[in-house]
């Protein structure tokens, strides 16, 4: 688990083309959920922006499908990661405007991050496996 003795976040990566759009969703929403806008311009501003071709496979990204468990309950799931329009719970697909899908954004499969959850309560989010859409320029 990469998270240091003295708190500090662990390392995240965005691909350059998602980071602009996930600037301009959390600005949109600055207004009616300052929380989440928070947050995810936080994670934002601390990740190391590249190329989508040179970002790792087992790096949290939009569409990505991931495994988590949170480490205070043992509570584990399976979501994809998707846009606002895309968000269906019902369906496992959690937007990045949520709290945890802004925790979760960037994030490499082994490393966890302490987060808060929609109450205030901290919660240990730990990726377990992270897997990649099939993208259609690599579909042929």
């Amino acid at each position: 688990m990469t998270t240091s003795k003295h708190g500090e976040k662990p390392t995240i990566h965005v691909i350059d083309s998602e980071a602009d759009a996930l600037y301009e969703l959390a600005m949109s929403i600055e207004e009616r959920s300052p929380d989440v806008a928070g947050k995810l311009c936080e994670e934002l501003d601390r990740a190391d922006v590249v190329a989508a071709e040179d970002m790792p496979s087992d790096v949290v990204t939009m569409r990505s499908e991931v495994e988590f468990v949170d480490e205070r309950s043992g509570d584990r799931r399976k979501i994809q990661l998707v846009w606002p329009r895309d968000a269906n719970m019902d369906e496992n697909r959690l937007s990045v405007l949520t709290l945890v899908g802004a925790g979760l954004i960037g994030m490499r499969a082994g490393s966890a991050i302490n987060w808060p959850d929609r109450s205030g309560k901290e919660r240990c989010l730990r990726i377990v496996e992270v897997r990649q859409p099939v993208r259609a320029d690599r579909a042929a």
